[in-house]
């Protein structure tokens, strides 16, 4: 077995643990892309699978991206994931094409969510708009975390997203227009945990601002009449 087959025959160890170390010790050696990019779409360790990453990046880059833009027509969900995320972190402007509106609308969340992130990297700025345009399309989609990810790929556009918005806003679709007025309120207000979550959102739709205001301090003030009342026992 030559020493490239062993550093490769590694990062399939049994333990975690191990192949970790491994990942960790063959970013620097040749000829191990195509043994990284096969692990990568197996890999069931989140930290396993971004130090496979970390090594991947490490290997010459005339040599990975085009063995890692071969990756996102892989049937494997995960392999297509990866492959996003390493060209998220290699930052190479050429590989923007890559990233096409069936990615960012693939039906693997995570995928999609990935493909969500790397765009935002590396689209330059004239195709910023044009991205804006195809993430709205997502807006509804998936459970909180889903949301959560496209809601942050959007903010991190910043203000052009505002007019790709506003059709959302008066959605008849409930979830995208609750989605919608949560990823406003976040592009609003940064720190935001996310617009106190889309739940929040469907409420001021339902009651309206000043009506939700008195719901919360009727609410508000039965809290601390219960509470007086208990102190009083």
């Amino acid at each position: 077995m030559s020493a490239v087959e062993t550093l490769a025959a590694r990062l399939g160890a049994g333990d975690s643990s191990a192949r970790l170390r491994s990942a960790m010790t063959v970013g620097d050696q040749p000829g191990l892309v195509e043994a990284l990019l096969a692990r990568c779409a197996v890999e069931p360790d989140f930290f396993v699978r971004d130090m496979l990453t970390w090594a991947l990046i490490r290997q010459p880059a005339e040599v990975t991206v085009p063995m890692v833009l071969a990756e996102l027509q892989s049937d494997r969900a995960q392999a297509r994931s990866q492959a996003l995320h390493t060209l998220s972190k290699i930052g190479s402007p050429a590989t923007w094409a890559a990233i096409t509106p069936e990615l960012l609308r693939d039906p693997n969340d995570e995928v999609a969510r990935t493909a969500w992130r790397a765009a935002v990297v590396l689209a330059p700025e004239e195709k910023r708009e044009w991205l804006a345009g195809e993430l709205v399309t997502q807006l509804g989609r998936g459970d909180r975390m889903v949301q959560v990810s496209l809601s942050r790929a959007l903010v991190a556009l910043g203000e052009l997203i505002e007019p790709v918005l506003r059709p959302a806003l008066a959605s008849a679709d409930e979830r995208v227009q609750a989605h919608a007025r949560a990823t406003n309120l976040l592009l609003r207000d940064p720190d935001a945990a996310f617009a106190a979550d889309v739940e929040a959102a469907k409420r001021i739709d339902a009651l309206g601002p000043e009506k939700l205001a008195q719901a919360e301090a009727h609410k508000e003030a039965q809290n601390e009449a219960q509470n007086e009342a208990q102190a009083a026992c």
